[in-house]
C-alpha cells in the first residue's frame, strides 16, 4: 500500500470513527512508552510524497457531500420555520452524524484548540466543514448547532416528542437559572484540568457522545443510562445544564448578529416564554447563550391569530410597530 493511499484511508477512519481512532492512538502511545514497537513500524517503502489536495478531496467526497447535504437540510428547516423539516433533521442527525459517523463537536476539540494541535486540514475536510458550520451559524444566528445538528441534542429532543407530557417536571425558575450555569463550570474545570495534566481522557466522564460509537466501560454506560433516564423527566437535561460544548457555543453566541426580534408587546405577553422548552425567554428578554433557535417562539411570532403584536396591528389598521429591541 502506498503512503498516499494509506494517508487517505487514515483520514477516512478518523472521520468515520474518531472516538475509536482516539482510543487506538492512546493505546499506541502506551505501547511506545512501554518500549514496544516504535513509529518506525509505520514505514512505507514505495512512495514518499504526501497525497495531493485533488486526491484528498476525491477520497473524502462522499463525507463532504453527506455533511453538506445535512447542513442544507438543517438550514432549510431553520429558514422555513418548518416543524416537520426540523423533526426530519433531528432524525438524520442521530442516524448519520451519530451512529453512522460518530461525529460531534467535543471538548476534545477544545483541548486541541488550546494546544493548537488541530487535525490536518487536508485529511479532515468533512470535520472542518462541520466545525466551521457550527461556528459560523452560531455567530450568525446563535446556538443552531445545539438545536438541530448535534446528534445527542437531537436524540434528547426526539425523546421529548414521545415522552408523555405528564411525566415531565420543570425545575423551579430560581433553581433553573443557577443550574444553567453549571455547564460553564464544567467547561472551565475541564480546560483547567487539561491545561494542568494534558489528559484528554476526562471527556469520557463529562460527555456522553462516545455512546454513538458503541464503546465504553460498564461504569460509563451506567452513567449514560442514568442520564437518559433523568432526561425523560427533565427535558434536554444534559444540553441545558451540563454540556461544555454548549457552554462554549453559548459564550460565542454573545457575538450573534441576527437575533430574534422582540416587539413592544413582549413586555407583557408571556405566550412565547411559556412555550420555550429551553427556558431561554425571561420576560421581554431572550438569553442568546441559552437559546438554541428551536423555532417555537418564532413560529408563534408568525401566527397572526395568537401573537398580540399582529392583533394590535390589525386593530390599528395596518400601523407598523417598530421592534422593541433584540434580545
Amino acid at each position: 500500500m502506498t503512503r498516499r493511499a494509506a494517508a487517505c484511508l487514515i483520514a477516512l477512519a478518523v472521520w468515520s470513527h474518531p472516538a475509536r481512532v482516539a482510543v487506538q492512538a492512546d493505546g499506541a502511545e502506551q505501547t511506545a512508552a512501554a518500549g514496544g514497537p516504535s513509529s518506525g513500524a509505520w514505514s512505507f517503502e514505495d512512495e514518499d510524497a504526501a497525497p495531493g489536495w485533488g486526491e484528498a478531496v476525491r477520497v473524502q467526497a462522499p463525507d463532504l457531500t453527506g455533511v453538506a447535504a445535512f447542513m442544507a437540510l438543517a438550514l432549510a428547516g431553520f429558514f422555513r420555520k418548518s416543524a416537520r423539516l426540523k423533526r426530519i433533521t433531528l432524525v438524520v442527525a442521530v442516524i448519520y452524524l451519530g451512529f453512522l459517523k460518530s461525529q460531534l463537536l467535543s471538548i476534545v476539540n477544545l483541548f486541541a484548540l488550546v494546544e493548537w494541535n488541530l487535525p490536518i486540514v487536508r485529511y479532515s475536510l468533512a470535520w472542518y466543514l462541520l466545525a466551521s458550520a457550527a461556528v459560523v451559524s452560531t455567530i450568525l444566528w446563535g446556538r443552531l448547532y445545539c438545536g438541530r445538528i448535534c446528534a445527542f441534542g437531537a436524540l434528547t429532543q426526539l425523546m421529548d416528542k414521545v415522552v408523555p407530557a405528564g411525566w415531565r417536571r420543570e425545575l423551579p425558575a430560581r433553581f433553573d437559572r443557577r443550574a444553567a450555569g453549571v455547564k460553564y463550570v464544567v467547561l472551565a474545570g475541564a480546560l483547567l484540568y487539561f491545561a494542568a495534566t494534558r489528559d484528554r481522557s476526562i471527556y469520557r466522564y463529562i460527555e456522553p457522545f462516545w455512546m454513538f460509537g458503541l464503546h465504553g466501560t460498564t461504569a460509563t454506560w451506567i452513567g449514560v443510562g442514568v442520564l437518559l433516564a433523568a432526561t425523560i423527566f427533565v427535558r434536554n437535561l444534559y444540553c441545558r445544564y451540563l454540556c461544555p460544548v454548549g457552554a462554549a457555543l453559548g459564550l460565542l453566541s454573545k457575538l450573534t448578529i441576527f437575533r430574534i426580534p422582540r416587539w413592544s408587546e413582549c413586555r407583557t405577553c408571556r405566550i412565547c416564554e411559556k412555550a420555550c422548552e429551553w427556558n431561554a425567554i425571561r420576560g421581554p428578554e431572550i438569553l442568546v447563550s441559552e437559546c438554541v433557535r428551536c423555532d417555537d417562539c418564532e413560529r408563534l411570532y408568525l401566527d397572526r391569530t395568537r401573537c398580540p403584536h399582529w392583533i394590535v396591528l390589525l386593530k390599528r389598521q395596518g400601523t407598523t410597530l417598530v421592534p422593541a429591541g433584540r434580545a
